[in-house]
């Protein structure tokens, strides 16, 4: 088993977080309020994050979604989301995820919103690993890190061992 480094501990985290956060509010701060979507567990977490620290530097009013999907057969199974169309059409939304690497989750979860009229569709992630096998790219990016694709990023956001990790 290889050994795992700590690349960002919660402290670097939360910065990376309020960083992105403001990156959001400069885009869209003549918008009236912003639709922040999870994606799966550890999309979740920190869209509910981002979406606190927008509320602290702006008025812009932000919702949180979840958006479901099977990270490792997308095709197989539909993606769900708990809003339904009427409530995002017309509105920015902001997909969030932990790891942009092969872009395969983030392509699946963009394409279920490529049929309704949104404002814009933008992407965040906490980590990017550049190995993109699809034409997908990331607008707000808490860290970009060139790994060899024998190395694993590895997001812990609950429990006492919260950080990234590279192994």
């Amino acid at each position: 088993m290889s050994a795992k480094s700590k690349i960002l501990d919660i402290a670097a985290i939360d910065q990376k977080l309020k960083r992105l956060a403001w990156q959001v509010y400069e885009q869209n701060s003549t918008e009236k309020d912003i639709i922040i979507v999870g994606i799966s567990e550890r999309g979740l977490i920190l869209a509910k994050k981002m979406a606190d620290l927008i509320q602290e530097i702006s008025k812009v009013k932000t919702n949180i979604a979840h958006l479901e999907l099977d990270k490792d057969n997308p095709y197989n199974k539909n993606v769900t989301l708990n809003l339904e169309e009427k409530e995002y059409t017309g509105k920015v939304v902001v997909l969030v995820d932990d790891v942009l690497n092969s872009g395969k989750t983030l392509m699946y979860a963009a394409k279920h919103f490529l049929t309704t009229p949104l404002t814009r569709l933008a992407i965040m992630v906490l980590v990017d690993r550049n190995h993109n096998r699809y034409p997908i790219k990331a607008d707000y990016v808490g860290l970009s890190l060139a790994t060899t694709l024998q190395e694993y990023i590895n997001v812990k956001l609950k429990g006492t061992d919260k950080g990234v990790y590279l192994s």
